[in-house]
């Protein structure tokens, strides 16, 4: 019986979404697929929809109405998960920046280690990251810095968003009182489990930039990361946040 779910959050990711679906089924242990579409005008959810008929029970498909956020993206996934019987919960990117060959080890870190969370982690090792420009590895490097000093969380990749859950630990969080939607959503559920004392495990893995289709990070993205990290930490301090 599979016991793991892989929720991937599209938006507009045509160019990516067979190969990637293809390539996690492809892998030696078995996963199931859960593909959150926030009405992707290019037609994703049509697609996932097709491929549906030929991985029959493995792939599933949940559309919403419109692009309400990644944070709400993998809400709506974790509810679903949890509302079936699965043990170990992953985040992915549907572009090929997380390798979907490391499930594997992020699986491993929580099935046969003593891991609550795995992390493929972009710089506990260093700095693993292929195809962005420097400006943007300095931004993203400086800002896991940032809130792992803001937060006190020892996490070298605070941000990361490739992450394998133990069933517990989504259960025991309040996913209602989830704050931030944006990549800052990554974050504070990081906090949560830290704050729960749930054990949090770094895998090192490369990142490589997607190669297809667009980004989407802006300006508005990083704010909430940056500001909205200070006003998390501050209530967690005077017992006013909600885990």
């Amino acid at each position: 019986m599979v016991d793991a779910v892989v929720i991937i959050p599209t938006y507009n990711e045509i160019e990516n979404v067979e190969r990637i679906v293809k390539n996690v089924f492809s892998l030696q242990r078995g996963f199931h697929i859960l593909i959150v579409d926030d009405n992707s005008p290019d037609g994703t959810a049509a697609e996932v929809k097709k491929m549906q008929s030929e991985f029959p029970e493995r792939l599933f498909l949940v559309e919403r109405e419109g692009k309400l956020g990644l944070g709400t993206a993998y809400i709506t996934g974790f509810k679903w998960a949890l509302e079936r019987s699965y043990e170990f919960i992953f985040e992915m990117d549907a572009d090929f920046s997380h390798n979907p060959n490391d499930l594997i080890r992020l699986y491993n870190a929580c099935a046969k280690g003593s891991s609550d969370v795995a992390i493929g982690s972009r710089y506990v090792t260093g700095v693993n990251v292929v195809n962005w420009p420097m400006s943007r590895v300095l931004l993203s490097w400086f800002a896991s810095r940032y809130v792992r000093f803001i937060t006190g969380m020892d996490i070298h990749d605070t941000t990361a968003g490739f992450i394998c859950y133990k069933r517990e630990v989504l259960q025991r969080i309040n996913l209602d009182k989830i704050k931030f939607m944006g990549y800052a959503f990554q974050i504070e559920m990081k906090f949560k489990a830290y704050l729960l004392k749930f054990k949090i495990k770094e895998v090192p893995v490369i990142f490589t930039d997607r190669t297809r289709g667009n980004s989407k990070m802006s300006k508005g993205i990083i704010s909430e990361a940056v500001f909205g990290v200070i006003t998390m930490k501050l209530k967690s301090l005077f017992k006013s946040y909600e885990i």
